[in-house]
């Protein structure tokens, strides 16, 4: 799956992550204290798989990051359904 992020100082950035399940929070685990993207969005293709994730600084309202990766078009990009993701 892809990971895409949205503000901070990788805004417009991808990677790709392993698994089946995107983690709530990117990085996953500093243990720094640090403030971390967090998952806004999942992009799930016909057949349930997860395509993408979309994640926002920590700083972003979720309607910003929303606006965002629908101005990007990461779901028809990934030929995907985006769902938002609830905390």
């Amino acid at each position: 799956m892809r990971a895409l992020f949205v503000g901070g100082v990788v805004d417009n950035s991808e990677m790709d992550l392993e698994g089946n399940h995107p983690p709530v929070h990117y990085p996953e685990d500093t243990g720094g204290g640090h403030s971390r993207y967090r998952l806004h969005q999942v992009g799930k293709t016909a057949d349930g798989t997860v395509a993408y994730a979309v994640y926002g600084a920590p700083d972003m309202a979720d309607d910003e990051v929303g606006r965002i990766a629908d101005e990007r078009a990461y779901a028809r990009r990934f030929e995907a359904e985006a769902e938002v993701f609830t905390h």
